[in-house]
């Protein structure tokens, strides 16, 4: 299935490179990426505030292509979203790792009419690959067992790998924008997943290069007992944060954040949590 996307790709970038306005690859992505989405490419170190996990995303969005009237862009996404146990002489075993990677497309819009409290209409379609693993850390050696390997209800380890395609559509100021966004899987592994899910955010600029973000999904609630999804589960992801223009460092900030809901590792896609965390996010 996956020979079927490769080959339009590949061509799409060769005719995108003959092109007099292709200005080569740029990290200032036209669709400023989404704040508090916890599967956007970052950087990012974020130790739990309530439990010994680290948070650790290494990962990035690149443009490839933007027009010279800025309304079109096509681009690339790599990512790696980890999550490290904390433990003594400064070790972090890393308990599962989830692996992104795909193809963008980013379309703007300025709006004029002076009645809407909007500058622009903007949309990225998004289609990706993720896969998960669980690590090392998430061995007990010395029992030579899986940790916690009885609360799994695929039994460990076992695949996780989804195809998808993701569709956000922004209303754009310079203080704040609201966005839309719905995701289908057009492939899973394991089965019975339901193949829909949708998202809602909001990010607020506040003083002192501060603001507020918070990133709202609808994903698909895992059942033990039907060995598949069976409705669907709210899932939160509120952030307060403080950018570090004035100090120089513009695309560095520290944010706290609370999140509430589904995991947003594949290894414990049917596992709810609660939990809060503090560091530092770079966007590259």
């Amino acid at each position: 299935m996956r020979k079927v996307y490769v080959t339009p790709i590949i061509l799409l970038i060769l005719f995108l490179s003959a092109q007099t306005t292709f200005a080569g690859p740029t990290l200032r992505t036209m669709f400023t990426p989404l704040l508090a989405d916890p599967l956007e490419p970052r950087i990012a170190v974020m130790p739990w505030l309530d439990d010994d996990f680290l948070q650790l995303d290494i990962g990035t969005s690149a443009d490839l292509y933007q027009s010279k009237d800025n309304r079109f862009a096509f681009g690339i996404d790599f990512a790696t979203f980890s999550l490290l146990g904390r433990d003594d002489n400064f070790k972090f075993p890393v308990d599962t790792i989830d692996y992104l990677f795909g193809v963008s497309f980013s379309w703007k819009h300025p709006l004029k009419n002076e009645n809407l409290p909007f500058d622009d209409l903007s949309a990225r379609l998004r289609i990706s690959h993720i896969s998960a693993h669980f690590e090392d850390g998430h061995y007990d050696e010395e029992a030579d067992e899986w940790i916690n390997e009885d609360d799994c209800p695929f039994g460990i380890p076992f695949t996780y790998s989804r195809e998808f395609i993701n569709l956000v559509l922004a209303l754009s100021s310079e203080n704040y924008r609201v966005y839309l966004g719905y995701q289908y899987l057009f492939h899973t592994i394991p089965d019975d997943i339901s193949r829909h899910s949708l998202q809602a955010g909001l990010e607020l600029s506040t003083p002192g290069n501060t603001y507020l973000a918070a990133d709202f999904k609808l994903l698909p609630e895992w059942d033990d007992e039907l060995d598949k999804t069976d409705g669907f589960h709210g899932t939160w992801n509120l952030q307060a944060g403080w950018k570090l223009t004035g100090l120089g460092l513009e695309n560095v900030r520290i944010a706290y954040n609370y999140y509430n809901g589904l995991s947003r590792h594949g290894m414990y896609f049917y596992d709810d949590e609660s939990f809060s965390s503090l560091g530092f996010i770079v966007d590259l």
